[in-house]
């Protein structure tokens, strides 16, 4: 099993990766410059597609100044050659410190929101495991116009943790581990998102591959119209 039981352990994104793509053959794009994400080409039931992916193995797979302008680029260069994007999902959040804070992080966050939200070729989304706050929302979510969107048993999507959000929300309980355990049951898991339609479908992630050819070949012939000369204003 890639993905550890413990929500807290780290795992390689690209094993994920290759196990759905064909050959296990990935061309990653500047694998050393900002390696908390991942982005780069492959082929599906020999499609080609554009990879974008959090790694848990650098800094949690957070998202960062570097990591954010990376994958913007990436998602922009993708679009304007029509060729599909498929995002791995596991995130906790935008990486915190005032060095980022100071550099600008909510303006180049921004940056992989709008890619993602103008995007008009086909998004697929798989939430592997953590979807947290507003950098689950810019990994091309429901909300940015995802065309499908899967999330694994093993998701979670939440504004947060369960652990920081229990010793807020129950910070004057007497017994925290077992409001800890009760959260958990309710929230993290991908049942929450997938009633409120934020997620299409609960998929065992033997069944990935075959969905993500399958969506590959009905949305081929998508088309997106957008108002004549008109675009909007990118957070530069």
């Amino acid at each position: 099993m890639v993905i550890p039981c413990d929500s807290s352990l780290p795992y390689d994104m690209t094993e994920v990766i290759r196990a759905v793509i064909d050959d296990r053959q990935l061309f990653q794009i500047m694998p050393d410059y900002a390696p908390n994400i991942i982005v780069g080409f492959a082929r599906c039931a020999g499609r080609t597609v554009g990879i974008v992916a959090n790694q848990p193995l650098v800094a949690s797979g957070c998202l960062d100044i570097d990591a954010s302008v990376k994958a913007a680029r990436f998602v922009r260069f993708c679009d304007s050659f029509n060729i599909p994007l498929l995002t791995f999902v596991d995130v906790p959040g935008f990486l915190p410190g005032t060095s980022q804070e100071y550099g600008g992080i909510i303006r180049h966050g921004a940056k992989l929101l709008y890619a993602f939200a103008e995007a008009t070729v086909p998004k697929i989304t798989i939430i592997t495991r953590k979807a947290y706050g507003g950098a689950y929302d810019v990994m091309s979510s429901k909300h940015l116009r995802g065309d499908s969107n899967y999330a694994w048993p093993t998701a979670e999507v939440a504004v947060m943790g369960a652990k920081p959000a229990v010793n807020i929300i129950f910070r004057k309980s007497q017994d925290i581990n077992a409001e800890e355990a009760k959260y958990k049951e309710l929230f993290a898991n991908p049942f929450p998102a997938a009633s409120k339609g934020f997620v299409d479908d609960i998929i065992p992630p033997s069944s990935t591959r075959r969905r993500v050819c399958q969506d590959l070949e009905i949305l081929a012939a998508k088309k997106v119209s957008s108002p004549w000369k008109k675009h909007g204003n990118i957070p530069l």
